[in-house]
Order: structure tokens, then sequence, then C-alpha cells
């Protein structure tokens, strides 16, 4: 992204955020790709680095272990790879043990699972494999300590095997030594003392020639004298000169190793940018933690789409102070691409300004910014500001003389991929003639379709919002009653600068105030008192609105709970007709049964008697339920003593009697030639012609 001017980073604090982002690097390469962090224009790469910081972010919340604990600053060790006859020290070699160690556990960690559901940061190593024989080369030479094993070479194996028994043999000799000198009372300690790399006596300086031998010192007080005694000089020559041929044995084992190692250099480059990458994409995870950022939407176009958005170092701020931040909303899109905000000073306009233009250029270098998720950020390719007094002392040019420059440059650079900040449009100057080269600079950014935020007090500018395509008004929302700024963003309508307002609530002398109303254009101090009672309503009508939106929400709960209880009273009344259906079923049960075994004694009966024509009318009577006609004659007797058969058309609520078992039930409803009649618990659909409305006799007792 092209910046204008350079000093943008500072007006807008970006180089503030590149600073914490600093702090939880732990690696030089994390804190050089902070410090040089770019803005880019690539829809693609902003992308990738968005996704692999969310990714991130999502194990540390969910304590998910991911293996870039361990961090490496090898850039100058990889430097002497590319040396040749160069030479690493054991502790050095060990370190790119540890640096492929690192590798090859994310290797393993990004198993087919994990590659798939953290698939932007898996692209880190997308274009690296992961070298085995790095890890056993060095492990064939070194211990885990750094120091060269015997093993590493025949000639060191013999060299170390040889020292070994010289040493052995110099010790039993020099303890006999010491025996015996310290029985003579030769010696001011008995302990063995070494100087030049060689074993001496700790002679009595009166001594001193007495112990054959070679003189290596004295002590600063003079009275003890360091003596190689003459039996172990052979051996103690012997040991040098070993302990000579291992030094050169082992410096050439790791110049050796030093150049196996200059063949991986690039992989181990590679191997040691990947961990830094790892380290940065942490740190930017931190940061977004720490700011409560969040993944937006990104598109390939112009469009300004900030939902709860928080400017993050103010957020910081409070959250130390433990004071509320207030977030905004703004959307600036094809039909409204520029936005005027107005209203009293102090009152938020530049700290939204603000916000706007640094989450943008957070979101463009790839950092999560805190705003709702539902936000949308689309891509600009160049990003103006001018905030604040900016003249210049090397041109001796005034505050408004610099202005003008700027926005000289603002109009024959901005286009539709632009977006722009002017603070105090048109200030510092005549505010008639300030206000209307103010309304010419905006006119031609709009021209250019450029996107931007301008802060003014000219009301021009704000008549101007209100009327000109592709500009809207936006205001600062401000308490009136208690003077104080709300620090809210209502966009659709100017606000008011609240000048008189202020100057009536601290109480300055009325007829100062009248004498200033007076100096005022009347038309201009109509359209002010207009725009503050206007947003006073405003705020009524939004509190009436959140009333409104209580009031729904107790009735849905309301009407859930109803719904809730119908439910319950339809599933009682299933139950009910359930187990009336199940103690009908039972009795159809029972008389079967009863009629199975009735059927069964009759034949029995039938084999016996000699009556046949008895045994016939018995089953007769059964299987033509003579006794059931019987017993219906009874019951209709019974209903005939209790109703009158009124006849007539049948309705919803009528008591009807059936024609066929006489049963007596209610009218449900009707469905066309049939009619839905609950007799007891159990509703029935029964044809209308098989009806009669009946009515309850009267008791004349």
């Amino acid at each position: 992204m092209k910046l204008y001017p350079e000093s943008a980073y500072f007006q807008l604090e970006f180089d503030k955020i590149k600073g914490l982002l600093a702090v939880w690097c732990q690696t030089d390469h994390a804190r050089n790709k902070a410090d040089t962090l770019r803005i880019h224009t690539s829809k693609e790469y902003i992308d990738v680095e968005l996704r692999q910081t969310h990714e991130f972010r999502q194990l540390l919340q969910s304590n998910i272990y991911f293996p870039n604990d361990y961090t490496l600053n090898l850039a100058k060790v990889l430097k002497l790879l590319s040396i040749p006859g160069a030479m690493l020290s054991g502790e050095e070699v060990l370190q790119f043990r540890k640096l492929a160690e690192s590798i090859g556990k994310i290797f393993r960690w990004f198993d087919a699972e994990r590659r798939s559901a953290y698939y932007s940061l898996a692209k880190v190593i997308e274009h690296v494999h992961y070298e085995k024989a790095i890890i056993t080369m060095i492990d064939e030479v070194l211990d885990d300590y750094g120091q060269v094993k015997d093993n590493a070479s025949s000639e060191l194996k013999e060299i170390r095997f040889n020292l070994y028994r010289k040493r052995h043999e110099l010790r039993r000799l020099f303890d006999k030594i010491v025996t015996r000198m310290n029985k003579q009372g030769f010696l001011a300690e008995i302990e063995e003392s070494f100087m030049n790399g060689r074993r001496v006596l700790a002679v009595f300086a009166e001594q001193k020639r007495t112990v054959k031998g070679i003189l290596h010192g004295e002590s600063e007080s003079r009275k003890t004298a360091f003596v190689e005694p003459e039996e172990t000089i052979d051996l103690n020559n012997q040991v040098n000169e070993l302990e000579h041929e291992e030094r050169r044995e082992v410096y050439r084992i790791l110049r050796e190793l030093t150049a196996k190692l200059s063949i991986h250099g690039d992989l181990l480059s590679a191997y040691h940018s990947v961990v830094g990458d790892y380290d940065f994409i942490r740190a930017k995870s931190k940061l977004a933690i720490e700011i409560r950022g969040e993944f937006p939407a990104v598109t390939d176009r112009s469009l300004v789409h900030l939902v709860e958005a928080y400017h993050p170092l103010l957020y910081l701020y409070n959250q130390k102070a433990n004071k509320p931040t207030i977030p905004v909303t703004v959307t600036l899109d094809d039909t409204q691409r520029i936005l005027v905000i107005s209203g009293p000073n102090a009152g938020g306009k530049t700290v939204t300004l603000k916000t706007v233009g640094l989450l943008q250029m957070m979101v463009q270098s790839g950092l999560l910014v805190p705003v709702h998720p539902s936000s949308q950020f689309g891509i600009f390719k160049q990003l103006m500001i001018h905030i604040g007094d900016t003249q210049s002392l090397e041109f001796e040019l005034s505050t408004y003389s610099s202005h003008l420059i700027h926005m000289k440059y603002f109009m024959e650079s901005a286009n539709g991929r632009t977006l722009f900040f002017i603070d105090e449009l048109g200030s510092g100057s005549d505010p008639n003639l300030g206000g209307a080269f103010a309304e010419v600079i905006l006119q031609e950014l709009a021209k250019k379709n450029a996107f931007g935020i301008v802060t003014t007090h000219y009301l021009n500018l704000k008549v101007m919002a209100g009327k000109t395509p592709g500009i809207i008004n936006g205001a600062m929302g401000f308490d009136e009653k208690n003077l104080r700024p709300l620090y809210q963003l209502i966009v659709g309508k100017p606000g008011s600068s609240y000048t008189f307002s202020i100057a009536e609530r601290i109480g300055l002398d009325g007829s100062l105030i009248k004498r200033a109303k007076d100096l005022v254009d009347q038309d201009q101090f109509r359209l002010d008192k207009l725009l503050n009672r206007t947003e006073q309503d405003l705020k009524d009508l939004e509190k009436k609105e959140l009333e409104l939106h209580q009031l729904m929400r107790e009735n849905e709960k309301l009407k859930k709970e109803m719904q809730h209880v119908m439910n319950k009273e339809r599933h009682l009344q299933h139950v009910e007709i359930l187990k009336e259906q199940n103690r009908i079923s039972e009795e159809k049960i029972s008389y079967l049964k009863d009629m199975e075994r009735r059927l069964k004694q009759m034949l029995i009966e039938w084999r016996k008697e000699d009556d046949k024509v008895k045994v016939i009318k018995q089953m007769e009577a059964l299987l033509f339920k003579k006794n059931e006609k019987k017993s219906l004659n009874k019951m209709q007797k019974k209903i005939d003593s209790r109703f009158d058969e009124i006849g007539g058309e049948i309705k919803p609520g009528d008591t009807v009697k059936m024609k066929r078992n006489h049963q007596v039930g209610q009218v449900i409803e009707l469905r066309g030639k049939r009619a839905v009649v609950k007799i007891g618990l159990l509703p029935m659909q029964v044809e209308i012609k098989d009806l009669i409305v009946v009515k309850e006799k009267v008791n004349e007792e």
C-alpha cells in the first residue's frame, strides 16, 4: 500500500502496534518481521496471514500444544556454513541438531487431520522437507553435551585410550610422590596442583631446592613453590603430547562435520525461517488475544464495513484504567463513499477517523483487529491522511498553505482504490472562504470515487453532505444535559457543535451569550439549533425503540411459555386417548378369549349330548349375538328414558345419538358427510346420516 505522507505510520500510530507485536516475539527472525511489517494489497496474501493468525489463536485458546517452544537465533552461525573450511564448535553444531529436532516435531504434529483443520498453518512448511540424515550425522559425532564421542574416528579412539592409560599411570606415580614428600614434611598442601597444564607439588619455599624437578612458579606470599617432580616429567610430556593429538583430531572431525552440514545449509536456513515464522504467527496471535482481535471478511474491492470496532491502543489504555471503550460502527460502500463527521470538540471525531485508518492498515498487514466478526474490509491501494497542524517551517508555509498543498496531492492522486482521512477540512482560514474551498475539495474527491472520512465544524459541508450523492453525514453523540460527549457515531445526520448550549450550562453571563448570538447569522444559528433539537429527538426515539424491543422480547417469551403449556395439554389429551383405546382393545381381546372358551365347551357338549338341536340353538345364540341384541334393547330403553329425539340439522356442539348402537355423544366438528363425535374421552368419525340430534329430558320431579 502506498502511504501519503510517509508519516502516516506515526499519525495513525501503526508504529506503536508494531512495538506491541515485537514484545511477543522470541526470535530475532520474528522481531525483524515485526519491525519491517508491510501493508499488502494482495488479497491472497492477506487471507493467508489472517487465517494463520486465527488458527494459531484457536490453538492458544484451546490449550492445544504446538511444538515451537524451542526458540533459536542462528543467523550468524548459518553464515559460517557458507564459508569453505569453516569449523563449528560442538555447542554450535548441537544447536543445529535442536533446530532439526524442532522441525521434526512440527512435521509429526501435522498429521492428516491437522493438515486439514489448520491448512493455513501447514502452508509454512509446504515447500520444506524433513531430512533425518542431519540428526543422524550429528549423533554419530557428538554426545548430548556437544562433546565429540570417542568412537567418532578410530584415531580419536586410540588417542583417548592411550591418554587414559598415561593419565592413570601419572596419577598413581604422583600419589606415591605426594605421600613420600608429605612424610618428609616438604609439602605445604597434600592436594595435587596444576601449573601450565602439568601436575606439580606445592612445596614449602625453603624446601624447593631439596625436591628435584622443574620450578614452575611461586605463590603471591612466596611461602609456597610449585615444583614438577623429576620422576613425572617424562609422563607429563607424554600426556601433553597426547592431549595435543586429541585436540587436533577433534578439530579435524568438527571441520569435517561442518563441511557435511554445509551441504544442507539451504535446508537449515529454511528450517530457521520456519521456526521464526511460527514464532511470528504466535506473536500475532498473542497480540490478537490482548486486543480482542477477530478474523473479519476481506474482499478485493473498495469497502469499509466496521461493526463494533475498537481503537486497539485506546482499548488497552482504558482497560488498564478500568474504563469502558465505546465501539464505532461505520460503513462506506459504492452508495456512500465519503462520511462527513461533525459534532462537539473532544467528542471522538478524530478517534473515529483514526480507528478506521489504523484497523485498515492492520488488516492489510495480516493482523487480527478488534471488531465484530461480521465486519468486512476492502483492500485499498493507497491511504492518504491529513491530521492536525502541519505547517512547514522549512518552506515558511502557514498552516492553511500546508493544508492546501496536501489537499492538492489528494485531489490529483485519489482514485477508486484510495482511502483518505482529513481532520478539520478547511480549517486555518477565514470560515466562509475556507468552507468554500473545503466544499470544492470534497466535491472533487467524490468525483474521483475515493473513499474517506472527513471531520468538520462547517455548516456548509454538513448541508452539502446531505444533498450530494455518495456523501453522507455523521454526528458524534453528546449528552446536552450533563455536558459530556457520548463517543457514539450516529450515521445519517449532521451534528451540532453545542456552542451556546455549553456556554449556558457552564453559567456564562446571559448577556454575553445574547451578544454572541446577535453576531451570528440567524440562518446559521437556526440550523445549529435545529441540529441540536434533532439529535435530542433521535436519542428519545432510540430510547423508545429499546423499550419497544424489550416489550417484544417479553411478548416472545410469553408466547413460547403459552405454546409450551398448550403442547403439554395436547400431550396429556393424547395420552388419555391412547389409554381409552388400550382399554377397548383389552375388552375385545377378553371377549374373543371368552368366545373361544365357550365354543370349545360347546364342541365337547356336542360330542356328549344326544340332543343335538339343543346344542345348535346355544351355538346360534352365541354366534348371532341374540343376548347382545337383548342388552342393546335395554340400552335403547335406558337412553330413550333420558333423551328426546328432536332431529334437525346437525351442528358442532349438538348432543347426538348413534342409530346403530344408541350411544350418545357430542359433535366436535363436521368434515363433509362425516361428523367427529366425542363419546366419553374418545373422538370418532360417524356418517351424519347415522346420527340423530337429541336433548336431555328435564327431571319433572
